[in-house]
């Protein structure tokens, strides 16, 4: 399964508004320059992540973005859905009623679905069902037992220390 840079950008954005501890709106320029990361792109992500009820969004001059809710209330299924969308992974085009194969199916061969479609579903579901499970604040809690210093250095990188 594969997904946009878009997740990454958003999961890494989200943990660092909850690195800065503080809730106060983060804009997106700042949001971008603590990852070298495309101003007009980032802010496409962030405000699917409004959409999607992640983030909120802070008018006027002083806005910008922050948690909407607690990272414990934020699954990785959540972030992909936001950024993503629902559509399923794998379309099936009923290859197997195509060309000359198809054409000597008997009539009626077709009636069941098809095994393909069906079992890239069920990988499907799995996956989500595996994404649905992990929620940001153990991301947060993983990355910071790999890299104590992080949320120090999130702080300052976003101009908060």
């Amino acid at each position: 399964m594969r997904t946009s840079k878009g997740v990454e950008w958003a999961v890494h954005t989200l943990l660092n508004l909850a690195w800065l501890g503080d809730g106060e709106p983060v804009s997106t320029a700042q949001l971008a320059a603590a990852h070298d990361l495309s101003v007009s792109y980032l802010n496409k992500q962030l405000q699917q992540l409004v959409k999607g009820g992640l983030l909120e969004s802070v008018p006027g001059a002083r806005g910008g973005f922050r948690l909407a809710r607690p990272l414990e209330a934020m699954s990785m299924l959540d972030v992909v859905l936001a950024i993503e969308g629902d559509q399923p992974l794998f379309r099936c085009a009923e290859i197997r009623r195509c060309g000359t194969v198809g054409e000597r199916v008997p009539t009626g061969g077709f009636r069941r679905p098809c095994a393909v479609n069906s079992a890239m579903g069920r990988a499907e579901e799995a996956w989500r069902k595996a994404l649905a499970e992990e929620n940001l604040a153990d991301v947060k809690a993983d990355a910071e037992a790999h890299a104590p210093a992080l949320a120090s250095q999130v702080r300052r990188g976003l101009g908060r220390d």
